[in-house]
């Protein structure tokens, strides 16, 4: 098999011109200016180097790609997930999944729970998550991001903190096996 990123025109010439002088010479000089090409080529897939996207860069693919949310003061690796999943976030917007994979990115875990999971009025949904600043720090923020990805329909009813600790738990038991003698 062939490999498109380090073919030489000399592979591909037939037998009948390959020996001559100024037919090598061309595909020699071509090999290098399409090599340039290829190198230049491979740059443009933006998603196979999204780690390396600079704070500026990844502000104006925001733009041109437009997440849900997106706030400029977020970390570098914030905003180049929500970049990078931008198009699927449009795929799916609106259902639980899409919510559930946005406070991810932004707030750690976290999960959807419908109404009808926890015996709520239709169409209302709640969310739960272990980042105690959903509540306190970052509130507005949260709000403002699950409204951005959320069907028009539903509502938010609250949002519930869980937190998991891990605890010691001892437990013992005692067994007497004997008899009583009562004189």
């Amino acid at each position: 098999m062939i490999n498109i990123q380090t073919v030489s025109l000399l592979d591909l010439l037939p037998h009948s011109i390959r020996n001559d002088p100024a037919i090598t010479a061309a595909a020699t000089a071509l090999d290098e200016q399409l090599q340039v090409t290829t190198d230049m080529i491979t740059s443009l897939n933006i998603f196979s180097r999204s780690t390396e996207w600079t704070n500026e860069e990844t502000d104006q693919l925001a733009l041109q790609y437009r997440p849900p949310y997106y706030d400029p003061e977020l970390s570098v690796g914030q905003k180049r997930l929500l970049v990078n999943n931008a198009i699927s976030f449009h795929r799916h917007k609106g259902t639980a999944g899409a919510v559930e994979n946005l406070i991810k990115i932004l707030f750690g875990e976290g999960s959807v729970e419908e109404w009808w999971e926890y015996g709520g009025d239709p169409y209302h949904f709640r969310v739960v998550t272990n980042n105690a600043d959903v509540t306190t720090t970052r509130a507005q923020e949260f709000i403002e991001a699950v409204n951005a990805i959320k069907r028009l329909s539903t509502v938010l009813d609250s949002v519930t903190i869980s937190q998991a600790e891990t605890l010691p738990l001892y437990i013992g038991g005692f067994i007497h096996v004997g008899e009583r003698i009562i004189i």
